[in-house]
């Protein structure tokens, strides 16, 4: 999930305002703050009329005129052009700033779109020197979203969730659409609250941080801690674990084999970790354990992985005894 920095301020969002631009990929979140928006005009202007416009289709001559018309029952009425950045070239350019200094009181627009250009800061000054708001839609920093889930859950899904559970869900889930799905599903049989150890058995891992599970469990742990983590990875989950756990290994292997030989040829640790995407603790793990490691035993490794994912295809051997004697060869070789 893309995020922006913690510590940005919500939109306040204040009907009073003409213009609004809703900007960004994340889609759900450009869909929540104009539901906000919407109930907020519902409360100062009654019933209101929605129309949508397309930008890829649809003139901004024909948007504005709508803006500008009145209704059949005088109400107030919420503009929303889908792919607005489309409209903002060319000829449409004049119009929207000529719009932006003087919107009309009657009714709201709403510009959404994936991307909204620097060259459009003139507008955006217009916008906001009228009353209006350009908000950036990249998704929230953990902690606003952990937030934005116990606020969600509260008000759509009438259920409580502690902090600890929604800072779960979002490590688990990142999106907020995803997020407020899961909620939905999670609310169904929380009738205490919705609880970390909820979310922990109902919400599953992302493959990437089953991945790092299983790598950071050979990089750290004993042979016997080993063995009985992994029989337990194997045995009692619902789906099939072998292929996933086989992989770590190789993706291990792979790494290892090129960061040893990065940095046994004088390569910068930190340039070498950017190149093989590490972060977080994967980074910190893998790269100790490349330091460590000498490129041919590295090379070795990653053959013996190899090896073993062709006999595991090939269907020469049980799947868990392989991974039991690869596993132990990786950690060996890296202590």
């Amino acid at each position: 999930m893309a995020r922006r920095p913690a510590g940005q301020s919500q939109p306040t969002l204040d009907p009073k305002g003409g213009l609004f631009v809703f900007h960004g990929k994340d889609a759900f979140l450009r869909a929540d703050y104009t539901h906000q928006l919407r109930a907020k005009l519902e409360e100062t202007q009654g019933e209101i009329e929605t129309i949508h416009f397309d930008g890829t289709r649809d003139a901004f001559a024909d948007v504005l005129d709508e803006c500008r018309s009145f209704g059949l029952m005088q109400q107030h009425k919420l503009v929303i052009v889908e792919a607005a950045d489309q409209l903002v070239k060319d000829t449409g350019r004049p119009l929207l700033e000529r719009y932006a200094q003087a919107p009309v009181e009657a009714a709201t627009l709403v510009l959404r779109c994936d991307i909204w250009y620097k060259g459009n800061g003139n507008i955006d000054k217009l916008i906001i020197a009228s009353g209006g708001e350009v908000h950036k839609c990249e998704g929230l920093a953990p902690n606003e979203a952990a937030a934005w889930a116990i606020k969600r859950a509260k008000e759509h899904h009438d259920v409580a969730i502690k902090r600890d559970a929604a800072m779960l869900l979002v490590e688990r889930v990142g999106q907020l659409g995803r997020i407020d799905s899961e909620l939905g599903k999670l609310a169904v049989d929380a009738k205490g609250g919705i609880t970390r150890e909820m979310v922990a058995e109902a919400v599953g891992m992302t493959r990437e941080e089953e991945v790092w599970s299983i790598q950071s469990l050979i990089l750290s742990a004993g042979p016997e801690e080993l063995l009985t983590q992994l029989r337990t990875i194997l045995v009692n989950s619902k789906q099939d674990q072998s292929v996933v756990t086989l992989w770590a290994c190789m993706d291990l292997c792979r790494k290892l084999h090129s960061a040893s030989q990065a940095l046994h040829q004088g390569q910068n640790p930190a340039s070498v970790a950017g190149t093989l995407k590490l972060w977080g603790q994967s980074k910190d793990a893998i790269m100790h354990a490349a330091k460590r490691i000498h490129p041919v035993q590295a090379g070795r490794l990653l053959s013996l992985a190899v090896e073993a994912d062709r006999k595991n295809k090939s269907g020469l051997g049980r799947a868990d005894r392989l991974l039991e004697r690869l596993t132990l060869q990786i950690a060996g070789g890296t202590r």
